[in-house]
């Protein structure tokens, strides 16, 4: 399998993660969407990654239906996502506020650095956004003691952490460490795992 897109990602790098995590092979591509967007339309013609090209010639586009694809390629018991029942649904919650997060950062950056004159309006509503969604990820991450947020490591653990890093990086000084203690441990625990290290990347403007 080929994995496009660059590690600076919160998508990309989650993606990476589980492929590393499940023990799959894949090659790396580093495409960015500015720079090399003809390369990644070609395959994808959304042009967002990441992108997965399987063995087959096929594309899987979209980091979420990425991952479904890769935990049915692994047994139950292996899986970064639990098969059913409350769990389920909580991991997949908050992935999803993960995500969320994620997307408010990357509008957000849009937002100040590629409109001439940014929206002040939208520049607070996803501030105010990003601010309550760290708020309640905060509350649920210090309800839950432990290395891992549901006992074991999860695509929730792995999206969470992704997405403090870029948003961290791609805007300085917007998340303050302190006031959010339990998220901070656990990204930082994250880090300190030898996969986040090695599917790694600092941030990189879009140019």
């Amino acid at each position: 399998m080929i994995l496009i897109g660059q590690y600076d990602s919160s998508y990309v790098r989650r993606v990476g993660i589980a492929l590393r995590l499940y023990g799959l092979p894949f090659e790396h591509r580093p495409w960015s969407v500015f720079s090399e967007g003809e390369k990644v339309q070609a395959l994808n013609p959304l042009m967002r990654v990441p992108t997965l090209v399987l063995d087959d010639g096929d594309v899987v586009a979209d980091s979420n239906s990425i991952l479904d694809h890769l935990d049915s390629l692994v047994p139950p018991e292996r899986r970064l996502l639990p098969p059913a029942g409350p769990e389920r649904r909580q991991v997949l919650k908050i992935m999803t506020f993960a995500t969320g997060f994620a997307d408010k950062s990357v509008s957000l950056f849009y937002e100040l650095h590629l409109h001439e004159t940014p929206s002040a309006y939208f520049v607070e509503r996803c501030r105010s956004q990003i601010a309550t969604v760290l708020a309640a990820l905060e509350a649920e991450r210090a309800a839950r003691p432990g290395d891992f947020w549901f006992g074991r490591i999860t695509h929730a653990d792995i999206a969470v952490a992704c997405a403090w890093r870029h948003v961290s990086e791609a805007h300085p000084g917007l998340i303050d460490p302190a006031a959010y203690p339990a998220l901070s441990a656990h990204c930082a625990g994250m880090e300190a795992l030898p996969v986040f290290q090695e599917i790694s990347q600092a941030f990189i403007a879009p140019a």
